[in-house]
C-alpha cells in the first residue's frame, strides 16, 4: 500500500439511510425533510417536464443519507433506476486522475513543476506546442493551452482504435489555444497527458493505480476505469440515451450504453455509482486522502472561462457559486447519454450526487446542468428559519 493512499473510513459513521417516499427518519429535523421533498419534486420535474428517461440523486447530510429517483433505467422494459446503478461519470474521472497525480507528488515521485517534455519526450510537439513550457500543474488546472482533442470529432472518428498517443496526436495537429500559463481553456488532452505521465512514473496502468490507491482503500466497489476499448458497463447499470446534441424535443434518441471508452480514457472514461462518488468526494474534500500541502495545491483555483457559470478550477476539482451566493465544490461530467454532478460543502460533510441517463433537457432547462443547479440550490440554499 502506498504511503498516502485513501483511508477506508468514509467519514460518515452511522449514516442513517432515508429513502424517497419515506421522507425522513425520526431524528431528521423538519428543514431536512423539506429539503429532501424539494429535491424529490425536482427529480420528478426533470422527467415530466425535462423529458429525461431517468434521474437519481444521493444526498449525504452530516449523519444522514437520502436517495431518490424518478423515471426509468431502461425505456424498453420500464425498469427503475436503483441505488446500485453504475454509470459513466465523464469528466468526474479527472478528479480521480488528479488525486493519483497528487499522491505521486506527495511521495516525491514527480513534481507539479515537472514538464511534459521531461516525462514524455517529444510528445507535446508540433504546431507551436512545446512540452518544455508546459508543466504538470498546467495540465491539471487547464492552463496549458494545449488543444482539446475532442473538439476534432472528425479526426477522432478516423481512428479505428484510440491509444492515448493517438489522442495526443490529434491535439498536436492543431495550434495551441494560447501560450502556456497565459489563459484557461478546458482540454481533455491535458488529462490524457496526465494519465500517460502517471503510467510513466509508476510503471503500471492508470486503471490499476486508481483501483489500488482510491477504489480499493475506500471500498468503491462500483468504480473503475475500463481497460482498453472495453465498451461495456460491468455490473448493474441503467441504459444511457443520447440525442447527439440535437436540441429539437422530437430529435431521435439513440442508445449509447456501449461505448468505446478508450477515446476518453483518463479525461472522461470512468464508471462509478452515486454512493461511491459520495464516499470519494466526502473523503477528498474532508482531507482524508491527500496530505495538507497537496490538499492546498489541489484546491487552489483559477478562473474558468466558457465552462460552467460562476465556476473556478483547481487541480481536477472545481468550485461553483450558486445563484443564492453559496459555493459548492466537486466536479461535473458529461458524456453521451450520461450527465453527472458531484458537488458539496468544502468540508465534504454535505454532498449531492446526481446522474441523468440522458443528455438533453426540455422545458425550462437548457440542459441537465440547469437541473443539477436547481438541485444544489434546494440543498444548499435553504434558509435556517425554514
Amino acid at each position: 500500500m502506498h504511503r498516502h493512499t485513501a483511508h477506508t473510513d468514509s467519514g460518515r459513521p452511522g449514516a442513517e439511510p432515508v429513502k424517497a417516499g419515506g421522507a425522513k427518519s425520526e431524528s431528521a429535523p423538519a428543514s431536512g425533510a423539506e429539503g429532501y421533498e424539494a429535491i424529490q419534486r425536482l427529480l420528478q420535474q426533470a422527467v415530466t417536464h425535462g423529458g429525461l428517461p431517468g434521474i437519481l440523486a444521493e444526498v449525504y447530510d452530516g449523519d444522514r443519507q437520502w436517495f431518490g429517483t424518478t423515471g426509468v433505467a431502461d425505456t424498453r422494459t420500464g425498469r427503475k433506476r436503483s441505488q446500485q446503478d453504475r454509470f459513466r461519470i465523464g469528466s468526474i474521472s479527472k478528479t480521480f486522475v488528479a488525486t493519483v497525480v497528487m499522491q505521486l507528488a506527495a511521495e516525491g515521485r514527480l513534481s507539479l513543476d515537472d514538464t511534459a517534455e521531461q516525462w514524455l519526450p517529444g510528445v507535446v510537439h508540433g504546431h507551436h506546442h512545446d512540452g518544455a513550457r508546459v508543466n504538470i500543474r498546467m495540465l491539471l488546472n487547464h492552463t496549458s493551452g494545449i488543444f482539446n482533442y475532442t473538439d476534432d470529432q472528425e479526426a477522432l472518428n478516423h481512428y479505428e482504435t484510440h491509444p492515448p498517443e493517438s489522442l495526443v496526436q490529434i491535439a498536436m495537429s492543431h495550434p495551441p489555444t494560447f501560450t502556456p500559463g497565459s489563459g484557461w481553456a478546458y482540454s481533455n488532452t491535458n488529462y490524457v497527458l496526465a494519465g500517460m505521465i502517471t503510467e510513466r512514473a509508476t510503471g503500471r496502468a492508470l486503471a490499476e493505480e486508481i483501483t489500488e490507491r482510491i477504489s480499493r482503500p475506500l471500498g468503491l466497489a462500483g468504480t473503475y476505469l475500463p481497460h482498453g476499448s472495453d465498451p461495456t458497463i460491468h455490473g448493474p447499470h441503467s441504459r444511457h440515451y443520447t440525442k447527439l446534441f440535437q436540441t429539437d424535443p422530437g430529435a431521435p434518441v439513440h442508445d449509447a450504453t456501449e461505448l468505446d471508452s478508450s477515446m476518453f480514457w483518463a479525461a472522461d472514461g470512468m464508471i462509478s455509482t452515486a454512493g461511491d462518488l459520495n464516499r470519494f468526494f466526502g473523503a477528498l474534500l474532508g482531507g482524508r486522502i491527500l496530505p495538507p500541502d497537496q490538499q492546498r495545491d489541489m484546491f487552489t483555483t483559477v478562473p474558468a472561462r466558457d465552462w460552467i457559470s460562476n465556476a473556478a478550477y483547481g487541480l481536477g476539482v472545481s468550485s461553483v457559486r450558486l445563484p443564492c451566493g453559496e459555493t459548492v465544490w466537486g466536479m461535473g461530467g458529461a458524456l453521451f447519454g450520461s450527465w453527472s454532478y458531484a458537488y458539496g460543502a468544502r468540508d465534504g460533510e454535505q454532498m449531492v450526487i446526481t446522474n441523468v441517463n440522458g443528455d438533453w433537457s426540455n422545458g425550462a432547462w437548457d440542459d441537465p446542468i440547469g437541473i443539477f443547479t436547481d438541485l444544489l440550490q434546494a440543498k444548499f440554499c435553504r434558509r435556517s428559519d425554514t
